[in-house]
């Protein structure tokens, strides 16, 4: 029995064009409704909504363990600087692994890995819990004590998280950066935490090639005097040197008897420093963004179980890289602590064949399947030939995260992915936030590309330029107005930037940085970040508008636009396009391609400009630089592309 039916608009057709798809429904079956943890999610918002704290200390309590109680729930005395489950003792570790080992969850697999080129890796409770203290004891061997950062730049291998969980054991902070990030960005970030030791990798596998992950670190770390010790996994066989008295190898030191599987997890504050998490960079400097260990826990553990609707029996593949903060919430931190069984892939989507995601869901029985709209839209061009190769039956909810999804993407994924049967929950967060905020559920109706509403216990608002909310329908800033158990706590080193960034625009709220509107059901549809706004003859759009409708026509896979300055119309849309696989690029089909944004959106936001590329300029968590476009198109210099995927 299909899991979603869809509800045609009135025209009894399925809503094509921008503003129709706020009438354009996805319901969820009874058998979904009755499945899910929350039935009925109205009476339980209502209920978030008139005690906010009420309800994150109910949920601290249902599904957290502590060693000591909180004195406060929330403390706001100095404000924007909340704390959480005040005085309250714990460690994220103990949630996560050592209460499992007490229980029939100690050899249930807590990790499945494959890597690219097909080898497998599996890890009960107990053996990640070795493997954790063993390397927690290493790194208490080095001198690395509570508080102090430790830099983490590896691939999308086991024992990245391995390394995360070691450091959070002995109340050290993590700061991990994504294994395709550049000398200069890796440096940065070293320098910028003070970090004395690296954990990294002799190279990683990527579409068939090794990425040089030892080469690049030893470059970054000639300029950063402030580290003593770098431990290298071996993960591809490529010959690397390693500076005597500096650099050493994972595995030898994890059969010294320094290593102690027996390693205690300490006992630290709610609010002690988890990790810290560079925000990807697509505008001005990258920011240290500090989360804690008690509220980061309870936000991760609440959303992912009732989002994602997590049983004991179930596979969940988050498939972002766990250097990101969808990896960390998502891959590491949130699965753990409900005692779920993550699957963990190393490579490329569409290594060897693009297939290679659908084969990996059929071979492991993936029941749950998170991901971003740009990987989607890059399997969109292969067709669906290839999904349908596979049985995908085991999948139930489908995931989307990173950016809005095109509603084509949506109905693509939707289709052919969860065969009209998996729900799609279109998650909106941040690093900052730690934890889904605008969200669906299982239980809920959806519409393609929209987020549809915040989080319970959340209040969110879009605001005009003056700081007054703007009518259903109007495009303004999106805002928060009430604190979250795992928000940021601040910026590291930098508290006044914290403060300036996030808090001083509109005082009392937090300004999220993307722009947004909500239609008259409630729903929020997220335009993107503020900066992504054209305004053309005096009217705003936004860019994943338009990008929503390039891509609704049948020839395009993904596309960008940006703004140019022009002498009658302000900015003028100019737009970069991949086609899929079957189509060609030429000057009928780039006319066929504006005349189509027209009819879809209206005259006004038809491209001035339509360019054929064979890829789009994308930080390497995926999302597109479009500042990178612009100055690319005007010649100007193209600022810091520390984060730009090669």
């Amino acid at each position: 029995m299909p899991t979603a039916d869809v509800v045609p608009d009135s025209s009894g057709t399925p809503a094509s064009g921008v503003e129709s798809q706020h009438d354009e429904w996805y319901k969820p079956s009874a058998g979904v409704i009755e499945r899910a943890y929350i039935k009925d999610w109205e009476a339980l918002a209502r209920t978030a909504d008139a005690d906010f704290v009420g309800f994150w200390e109910e949920r601290a309590k249902e599904l957290i363990d502590w060693h000591e109680p909180w004195t406060t729930v929330l403390d706001d005395t100095d404000k924007p600087f909340f704390k959480w489950f005040v005085g309250a003792k714990t460690n994220i570790v103990y949630n996560a692994i050592d209460r499992h080992l007490k229980t029939h969850r100690r050899n249930k697999l807590a990790l499945i890995w494959e890597g690219e080129s097909g080898e497998q890796r599996s890890f009960s409770y107990h053996a990640l819990n070795r493997e954790v203290s063993k390397f927690a004891s290493v790194l208490k061997a080095l001198g690395v004590k509570k508080g102090d950062r430790v830099t983490i730049y590896m691939g999308r291998i086991p024992e990245l998280p391995i390394a995360m969980l070691a450091c959070a054991k002995i109340g050290a902070v993590h700061s991990v950066v994504y294994g395709g990030f550049s000398t200069e960005a890796l440096h940065d970030r070293i320098e910028d935490s003070q970090s004395r030791i690296v954990v990294t990798c002799d190279g990683a596998f990527l579409n068939g090639k090794v990425v040089e992950l030892k080469r690049i670190a030893d470059e970054a770390i000639r300029r950063a005097p402030i580290v003593e010790h770098v431990v290298v996994v071996k993960r591809t066989g490529l010959e690397v040197p390693m500076e005597e008295g500096r650099d050493m190898w994972w595995h030898e030191l994890m059969s010294l008897p320094i290593a102690d599987w027996r390693c205690a997890t300490e006992i630290l504050d709610a609010e002690d420093p988890l990790y810290m998490l560079y925000t990807s960079g697509t505008t001005g400097k990258p920011k240290a963004i500090v989360h804690t260990h008690g509220g980061y826990q309870v936000g991760v553990a609440t959303t992912l179980k009732y989002v994602f609707d997590l049983k004991d029996d179930d596979r969940w593949w988050c498939a972002a890289d766990p250097g990101w903060v969808t990896g960390h919430s998502y891959i590491v931190y949130g699965p753990l602590i409900l005692g779920a069984t993550s699957f963990m892939y190393e490579g490329a989507p569409t290594y060897p064949y693009p297939d290679r995601w659908w084969a990996m869901v059929e071979r492991y029985g993936i029941n749950v399947l998170y991901t971003a709209p740009t990987a989607i839209r890059g399997l969109m061009r292969f067709g669906e030939a290839w999904p349908n190769r596979r049985d995908l039956s085991s999948l139930r909810l489908l995931g989307s995260v990173g950016e809005p999804i095109n509603p084509e993407a949506w109905r693509w994924y939707f289709k052919n992915i969860g065969k009209e049967r998996c729900p799609i929950m279109d998650t909106w967060w941040q690093t900052e936030t730690g934890m889904l905020m605008i969200t669906p559920l299982p239980c809920v109706n959806l519409k393609p590309g929209s987020g549809t509403r915040p989080f319970f216990g959340q209040q969110a608002d879009i605001y005009d330029e003056q700081g007054h909310p703007v009518k259903d329908g109007e495009e303004g800033f999106l805002v928060l107005k009430r604190p979250w158990p795992a928000m940021l706590r601040t910026i590291y080193g930098d508290p006044d930037r914290y403060v300036e960034q996030y808090w001083s625009k509109f005082p009392g709220v937090y300004l999220t940085g993307d722009s947004a509107k909500r239609d008259k059901d409630g729903y929020y549809w997220i335009i993107g970040r503020v900066d992504d706004v054209i305004k053309v003859s005096g009217y705003r759009l936004g860019t994943a508008e338009v990008e929503s409708a390039l891509v609704s026509h049948p020839a395009v896979a993904e596309a960008a636009v940006i703004g140019l300055p022009h002498e009658l119309k302000g900015q003028a849309i100019h737009a970069f396009v991949l086609l899929r696989h079957d189509y060609t690029a030429s000057p009928e089909l780039a006319e066929e391609l504006r005349q189509h944004v027209g009819s879809e959106m209206g005259p006004i936001a038809k491209p001035e400009d339509v360019k054929f590329v064979d890829q789009l300029p994308k930080t390497r968590s995926g999302k597109i630089m479009r500042r990178v476009l612009k100055a690319r198109a005007q010649g100007l210099p193209e600022g810091d592309i520390s984060t730009l995927e090669e």
